[in-house]
């Protein structure tokens, strides 16, 4: 009898790792850059109704700072960025998917301590939680794209090792 059952309903049954403190913060800048998006609501108001929220407490409060700061203040240039590898106006993305990509593109353009596929898979994860059905694969191909511009030479040493 073979064990690949027994291994499978055993994998199943492993509770999900912890979320990281970075993983939180990515989530909850999220969040409020939904916030914005969609309503339009001042920085400060924001960042006081996410500190206000279950489990930011767990969070990297200086990324998430960062993020949800750093998003708002540079949303014109990373549209810009963005806009090279989008099929319509970052207007019209989805809020949640516009949010993502400017996390995404964020973090390419200024967290260099993270690497690049880090940076993107991170990204696609926030999209299958939060996004559309297929969001995340969006979101994928936007900032592997988007990689290549901020990062060059990471990109292209990453694909010449194979």
């Amino acid at each position: 009898m073979s064990d690949a059952p027994k291994t499978a309903a055993k994998a199943a049954a492993k509770p999900p790792r912890p979320k990281s403190a970075r993983r939180r913060s990515r989530e909850l800048a999220l969040q409020g850059l939904y916030e914005w998006l969609v309503g339009g609501a001042e920085v400060t108001t924001i960042e006081a109704h996410m500190r206000e929220q279950e489990g930011f407490d767990k969070a990297d409060r200086v990324h998430f700072d960062a993020l949800l700061q750093g998003c708002i203040a540079e949303a014109v240039d990373l549209d810009a960025v963005l806009a090279r590898h989008v099929d319509r106006k970052t207007t019209e993305l989805s809020p949640v998917e516009h949010g993502v990509l400017l996390i995404g593109a964020y973090e390419l353009k200024h967290c260099i301590d993270i690497p690049y596929r880090v940076a993107i898979n991170e990204a696609v994860e926030l999209a299958k939680a939060f996004g559309g059905t297929d969001g995340h694969k969006y979101v994928n191909g936007v900032l592997d794209k988007t990689a290549g511009d901020l990062r060059p030479v990471e990109v292209a040493a990453k694909r010449a090792a194979g």
